[in-house]
């Protein structure tokens, strides 16, 4: 069952106009991640993965990274067009947000510049944001896409989406 996109607003993408397979781009975008009071990521130096019916997913750069927030958690897991992929806990204080981050450390060639740099889910923090823009997690336990009002669905994650 494929899904028949919603018409996009003016100064709005349609999820359903990005590629597949996926690519990735710089943003200048300010992108914001908050926790516990804590300002997690802050960078204007993104790069922004668009995929056919997904949301933008953000990989930031480690320098942009709260310094020893990040730790490496278990599992890896295989994506056909960025490679393989290794997984991050968020740790402020005390508290410990299990796989909330994912990287690839060896991308494939055309993903190349997404060497190191670290996308996170939405849902567990307290505050994500594209533009001072909070953004709504992709629906779906697996996937990372970040909405905003900027794009227009509907987007792969949610019930009867699976065969998108």
């Amino acid at each position: 069952m494929r899904s028949t996109p919603d018409t996009p607003a003016p100064g709005q993408e349609s999820v359903w106009a990005y590629p597949r397979p996926a690519r990735a781009e710089l943003t200048q975008a300010h992108v914001l991640i908050e926790h516990a009071g804590v300002v997690v990521a802050d960078t204007r130096a993104a790069v922004r993965t668009l995929e056919t019916s997904h949301p933008p997913s953000y990989y930031i750069p480690p320098s942009d990274i709260a310094p020893g927030c990040l730790w490496r958690a278990a599992g890896s897991s295989f994506c056909e067009w960025k490679g393989h992929a290794v997984y991050w806990d968020v740790v402020i204080g005390d508290r410990v947000l299990p796989r909330v981050g994912w990287s690839y450390p060896d991308p494939t060639p055309p993903f190349a510049i997404l060497r190191d740099h670290v996308a996170f889910y939405a849902a567990p923090f307290d505050r994500c944001s594209v533009d001072g823009e909070t953004v709504t997690p992709q629906a779906g336990g697996f996937y990372g896409g970040w909405i905003t009002s900027k794009v227009a669905g509907p987007f792969k994650g949610g019930p009867g989406s699976l065969g998108w």
